[in-house]
């Protein structure tokens, strides 16, 4: 007798007890084509061993024949959310919002998802749900102190990161995150704990770089640069063992991204009245602040950090490997038809562009697909953020990305981001030389800083759009960050950081030596 229910399945599965979930799954689908439960059992078997392709169908059909239970919708918009389909993940987190949830695990489950797809607002409260029904999960309170952040409660985000550490005293980002949060002095500092956490995480690739991250941040503070380097240096040790930046790689994929639009690439007409703006560039050199500025105008709406091109690009041309990015994607790009690219682009953004003509992709690495950006959304602007070769290479190394990428494998070295600066630089050049002064501009972030109100009019007018002080005071702006700046981009200009790597006196050397001739850029 097959007596597989969704608790027993889901017990089973716990256990691992894959071969026999799987078995009565296809009985049961012999007797009922239409039962959403094996469907859904099977999908989940797909996930655990990393089956991608398959693990969204079968949740698909589960959440299409069975759409009441909430087990379905939100293990179908997780799968999607995995695979990086964020705009359909919302969709299906939309479904299983409007169930009735009273289960902690799917409440965090659906708050993830929303801020995946940059909708903190809408995760918080499910977050708020998880904590209320299971106090004494540290991780709950730590994906809502992260959304708290990004939307600028930085009360609430400091006390949920306080309780999760409670709850967790060895929960590393936690702690990372925390320090983030503010400055920290010669009075207020957690570095003796941080030391020995550090040494705790030995063996511990991912709890040394969260850890010697919080202490490198608090030395700066303290303004000992020098030590700060080189617990930067040791809290990357490990990872970059793991996770070694394939230079050859690195190479192939910008020189293939150049081949997407070269000298004499027309341009289609277009009718559109959307005017998407791209705000590209290296992390870390200004393009939080270039979103927050354009999006302070009345006009213009920010739709985030964006996968949605790249998703387009790599679903037209369907190649084989699970990068969303590589060379093999922009070679067959080069030569395809994106007719269909662009109106797909502008119809998936509609509900973040709010009905606004003007919405911000602040992607920044979209920067690899202005060639393509150019040819699917001839209307589309383009400003690319410039910043001091140093300061950029120093920026990115300094800054913890997520290892769920391999895109940031070069920030674990000081002479891969050289590396990867150089081919950046080079490829920037061929976009300056080929692609319409007219939809594409470079703008410096030191321009910004020392001259605001000119270069915000320059912004404007390159986007044309009318002027409006609310320009001039982006740090009023009120829309959720979901990027390492969601501090300071809440803050006034300052300069603060401009020329920071002088502080480090010689210990960047090796840095220096590998940017060669661009240092003064």
């Amino acid at each position: 007798m097959n007596d597989l229910t969704l608790a027993t399945g889901l017990k089973l599965l716990r256990n691992k007890h894959y071969e026999d979930v799987h078995a009565r799954s296809i009985e049961l689908i012999k007797k009922d084509v239409n039962n959403p439960l094996p469907y859904f059992l099977l999908g989940v078997v797909a996930e655990e061993h990393k089956n991608y392709s398959k693990a969204p169908e079968l949740f698909a059909k589960a959440a299409e024949l069975g759409p009441d239970v909430v087990h379905f919708q939100i293990y179908h918009a997780r799968i999607l959310s995995t695979i990086g389909q964020q705009n359909a993940a919302k969709a299906s987190a939309d479904k299983a919002a409007a169930l009735n949830i009273d289960d902690a695990s799917l409440a965090d489950t659906i708050g993830v998802v929303y801020s995946r797809a940059g909708y903190h607002q809408l995760a918080i409260p499910f977050f708020e749900k998880a904590v209320s029904l299971k106090q004494d999960r540290a991780n709950y309170h730590y994906n809502l102190a992260a959304s708290a952040q990004f939307v600028g409660d930085f009360e609430t985000a400091k006390q949920a990161y306080s309780r999760a550490l409670k709850m967790d005293d060895g929960h590393y980002r936690a702690w990372s995150s925390l320090t983030s949060l503010e400055k920290q002095n010669a009075e207020n500092n957690r570095l003796p704990k941080l030391k020995a956490l550090f040494k705790q995480a030995e063996g511990d690739a991912e709890g040394r770089l969260q850890i010697g991250h919080a202490i490198a941040k608090t030395l700066e503070d303290l303004q000992e640069y020098e030590e700060s380097l080189a617990w930067l240096l040791k809290a990357k040790e490990a990872k970059r063992e793991q996770l070694r930046y394939d230079r050859a790689a690195g190479q192939k994929l910008f020189e293939s991204a150049k081949q997407t639009f070269k000298t004499g690439t027309n341009l289609a007409a277009t009718s559109a009245d959307n005017i998407p703006i791209f705000v590209v560039g290296l992390p870390r050199t200004g393009t939080t602040l270039v979103d927050r500025i354009l999006s302070s105008h009345p006009m213009v709406v920010s739709g985030g950090e964006l996968n949605i091109f790249a998703e387009l690009i790599k679903a037209a041309v369907n190649t084989p490997s699970n990068m969303v990015m590589d060379a093999e994607t922009f070679q067959l790009a080069a030569s395809s038809d994106l007719s269909g690219i662009g109106e797909a682009y502008i119809q998936n953004t509609q509900e973040r562009a709010n009905g606004s003509r003007y919405m911000v992709d602040k992607m920044p690495l979209n920067f690899f697909y202005a060639g393509l950006i150019s040819r699917a959304l001839p209307n589309a602007r383009i400003i690319s953020l410039r910043r001091g070769a140093m300061d950029s290479c120093l920026s990115n190394f300094r800054q913890l990305f997520s290892t769920r990428y391999s895109y940031y494998n070069y920030t674990f070295d000081l002479e891969d981001t050289a590396i990867f600066y150089r081919l950046y630089d080079d490829l920037m050049s061929h976009w300056r030389s080929v692609l319409p002064p007219e939809r594409f501009l470079e703008i410096r972030y030191e321009d910004i800083v020392y001259d605001q109100e000119n270069q915000t009019r320059k912004l404007l007018k390159f986007c044309e759009l009318k002027w409006d002080e609310a320009c001039m005071r982006f740090h009023e702006n009120t829309a959720p960050v979901s990027t390492a700046s969601s501090v300071q981009v809440r803050q006034p200009l300052y300069s603060g950081s401009i020329g920071r790597w002088k502080r480090y006196g010689d210990k960047l050397d090796i840095l220096k030596n590998a940017l060669g001739d661009l240092v003064q850029d």
